[in-house]
């Protein structure tokens, strides 16, 4: 079995109510081991969720928009016309891309300090 690295074990005593705090942190936490989790707060004096899940919905939308553009460009590009359909199109990806811009913003946390 190899070393171990941390050699320091650390022991303290909650009562009930410091007991459920604790594990509700950690749970809200999501992470795996609670002994990263303490060591985390005490050497940060946090420790805090990001949840990514919009901004990786952004991307997939984003790149769905960026391939319809593309495909207008393609063709604007092989017969040298942009037709009205064309442009009302690519206004339409772009209210969409700014509709994304304002949900993603809105949908960031608040940081207090």
């Amino acid at each position: 079995m190899a070393e171990r690295i941390r050699k320091h074990p650390v022991q303290f005593y909650l009562n009930d109510d410091e007991q459920y705090i604790l594990n509700e942190k950690f749970r809200l936490s999501r992470m795996k081991s609670k002994s990263a989790f303490l060591r985390k707060l005490v050497l940060y004096g946090f420790v805090y969720d990001v949840d990514y899940s919009h901004i990786r919905e952004m991307n997939a939308l984003l790149g769905n928009i960026g391939s319809n553009l593309n495909q207008i460009a393609k063709r604007v590009n092989s017969t040298n016309t942009i037709y009205k359909k064309d442009m009302k199109e690519i206004k339409e990806l772009m209210n969409q891309i700014w509709q994304l811009q304002k949900s993603m913003v809105s949908k960031q946390p608040l940081i207090k300090q």
